[in-house]
């Protein structure tokens, strides 16, 4: 039987991962940056320029919104630590998305390396 922890490691050796250095470079060339965490998570703090698509609905949003479905489009992922990233990056690629990549270490080693990062206030209510 195999574990989520399997399923990653099958999932990074399929896909393309970019590491900190290179992501700024390929945030740059890119269409759309996803952030696939969840958006408490997306919340707290993200990427930024990236928008917010859980890893739950990935699929089914590039699915049925004509502005994502090219499959020509130039995608990079991030997560908290590049695991659900790579596993969306592997379902995307098998539903035919030509360039998509993942960023090595997700939002945790982007913000280790002192990166941008946008931190959303809240609202006051004085």
């Amino acid at each position: 039987m195999k574990t989520a922890h399997d399923l990653v490691v099958i999932a990074k050796s399929h896909i393309q991962e970019v590491n900190v250095q290179a992501a700024e470079a390929a945030i740059r060339e890119a269409d759309v940056l996803i952030d696939v965490r969840e958006a408490d998570e997306f919340q707290a703090g993200h990427i930024p320029g990236a928008i917010n698509i859980p890893r739950g609905l990935i699929e089914f949003k590039l699915s049925n919104d004509p502005q994502l479905s090219s499959r020509d489009l130039k995608l990079v992922l991030y997560c908290k630590t590049s695991g659900r990233s790579a596993l969306a990056a592997k379902s995307l690629e098998e539903m035919g998305y030509l360039q998509v990549r993942s960023i090595e270490g997700g939002f945790k080693a982007w913000s280790e390396a002192g990166k941008a990062v946008v931190n959303p206030a809240l609202p006051t209510f004085d």
